[in-house]
Formats: structure tokens, sequence, C-alpha cells
């Protein structure tokens, strides 16, 4: 992907549209939901946090881009500095709000709860950003599709398996083991 395909993919009607619907989500979560329902409920601020996360790891990629264009002192150099400024700046700003969801979150839930249902959240909607931004599963074959999809559904059900599972308390004074008559 060059400077310019990345260009044309930021202003794709397909993410753009993906753009303004994560934005509507995240004005709504963040001024309505998150003061009311945040403290009781642990999606609220994971999805606050995963739906910025998302911005995160496709203007990372694009900040990489821009900048060979960007500090090669071409021709193209100077809307390439706008890029990466313009992609630094999101880059910035969402980590320091997820920084903030993230610091809310643990106030409230347990840490190793939040870090495995964030990590799967943050993972799908990375996933689907770079997906609808780069188009990248256009060239991904069958077996490695089942790949993630198997890789995917083991972390899933591990995180379902840490949520269910979290008070359980088991040790070996709990099995009898002499129980004969």
């Amino acid at each position: 992907t060059s400077q310019t395909e990345l260009e044309e993919k930021l202003v794709h009607p397909v993410f753009v549209g993906y753009l303004c619907i994560v934005l509507l989500l995240l004005i709504l979560l963040m001024f309505w939901i998150a003061p009311a329902y945040g403290p009781a409920n642990i999606m609220v601020y994971i999805s606050i946090c995963s739906l910025l996360g998302s911005f995160t790891v496709p203007s990372s990629k694009g900040i990489g881009l821009a900048a060979q264009n960007a500090f090669s002192g071409s021709e193209s150099s100077e809307r390439a500095w706008y890029l990466f400024l313009a992609l630094l700046t999101v880059l910035t700003c969402s980590i320091l709000i997820q920084f903030q969801y993230i610091n809310k979150a643990l106030q409230y839930f347990d840490s190793s709860v939040f870090a495995a249902t964030y990590y799967v959240v943050f993972t799908i909607l990375v996933l689907l950003a770079s997906a609808i931004l780069f188009r990248e599963w256009n060239k991904v074959g069958i077996i490695d599709c089942l790949g993630m999809l198997c890789g995917f559904t083991t972390v899933s059900v591990g995180i379902i398996l840490i949520q269910v599972f979290k008070n359980f308390s088991c040790s070996l004074k709990n099995f009898n083991t002499s129980k004969m008559d």
C-alpha cells in the first residue's frame, strides 16, 4: 500500500461510513451511557476502549506509510507530512482517551476480567477496522481463515471460562477421596 492508496482508502465510502458509526457510538457511550451505566457494566468501558482501539492500529500502519514520504524530501512530502500529522493526532487522542477509560474500568472491575475481555473485543474491532480500511481479507485463503477462526474461538472460549469461573474456588481439600463405610 502506498501513500496515495492510503489516502484513497481513507475517503472510501465504506470506511467513512464505518468511521461515522464508530464516532456516533463513541459519543453515545462516552456522554450518555458511561456516566449512567459504566460503573455497573464492564462492557461500557470495554466498548469505548475497543472502539477507540480500532483507530490505533490502522493509524499506526498509516503513520508508517506516510512517514516514508513525509521525511523523504520528495515533491509529495508536504501532502505526506499532513497525512502523517493527522494520523499521529488520531493515534495520540485515541490512546489518551483509552487510558482514561481503562483507568475508570479498573476502579470498578477486576483487572484480569477487564484485560481478558478487552483483549477479545479490541481484537475483533481492530480486525474489522483493518479489513474495512485495507481490504486485507481479499488475499487470505480458506485455510488461513479457518486457522484464524480457530484461534479466535479458543481465545473467546477461554475468556468465557474466566468470566464464568472467576469466583470458583477449588482445592484438594474439597475432594473427599476416602468415602468408604
